[in-house]
């Protein structure tokens, strides 16, 4: 099927089918289109028997202007700390967003995700998110529960009792266990499933043979994680008193890592 925008003369052609009385569906199959292209063009400017083709064209025409006056500017390239290059910095988060966009995150979600986890600090306001990805705050609150659901950012409060958002080393631990457990459900269900449908039957043993690739999957995560978690720890040196130290590129203070 066709992609983009109707054009002038599709218009016209819907609007000459709902004159002779054609549904939607047999407009949108003349027309190459989903039907739901034809039922959103037809509701929004005027229905069935107010629709006029160069009306719908010209409210069309008006919205395009009107998103491209006000759609957000690019967020520009931040100055770095470090002696980093501002531009390659902003490039490598872009990819980095990409990459997380790629793996199943929604846009927002992975700009948000990427900006926290190239900052010094790895925590920021929602006004320092929303002011670094020229969005509004409420696309940032929105994105910020849907990533705590997915244990990926916690919030925390500073000094100054403001609300911030963090990402650090042990979030990806708690979100690899989540996703572990995850499959737990699926599991009993499984094996619950292949006592209904009677052992060595072919239906119960492929549901069977499921739960236990699962559950092996499931327990050799949680495994790692467990085992990834205390290398990083040790390795790093991290220690409950260990000093915070003020950042030179947000001006706050770093928190302690979390502890084992």
């Amino acid at each position: 099927m066709p992609g983009g925008r109707l054009t002038q003369a599709e218009r016209q052609k819907i609007a000459a089918g709902l004159a002779d009385g054609l549904a939607y569906a047999e407009i949108a199959r003349r027309l190459n289109r989903p039907t739901s292209t034809i039922t959103r063009e037809v509701t929004r400017n005027g229905g069935a028997t107010g629709y006029r083709s160069d009306l719908a064209h010209r409210a069309t025409q008006q919205r395009i202007h009107r998103r491209r006056q006000t759609a957000p500017q690019e967020a520009s390239p931040l100055p770095q700390s470090y002696g980093r290059n501002a531009q390659a910095v902003h490039d490598y988060q872009e990819t980095l967003t990409a990459v997380l966009i790629a793996s199943g995150l929604p846009k927002m979600m992975a700009r948000v995700l990427g900006c926290l986890y190239t900052t010094d600090t790895g925590s920021l306001t929602a006004a320092e998110l929303a002011q670094r990805l020229t969005v509004s705050p409420a696309s940032i609150s929105k994105a910020i529960s849907f990533l705590e659901g997915l244990d990926l950012v916690r919030r925390e409060r500073d000094e100054r009792r403001r609300e911030r958002y963090v990402v650090d080393d042990d979030l990806w631990y708690q979100s690899m266990i989540r996703s572990a457990r995850a499959n737990d459900q699926f599991i009993a269900t499984a094996r619950q499933g292949a006592a209904v449908l009677g052992r060595g039957t072919p239906a119960a043993t492929r549901l069977e043979n499921a739960a236990r690739f699962l559950d092996f999957v499931s327990e050799n995560l949680i495994r790692a994680a467990e085992q990834g978690r205390e290398v990083l720890y040790t390795r790093t040196g991290t220690a409950p008193g260990h000093a915070s130290h003020p950042s030179p590129e947000d001006g706050q203070t770093t928190a302690p890592a979390p502890t084992a």
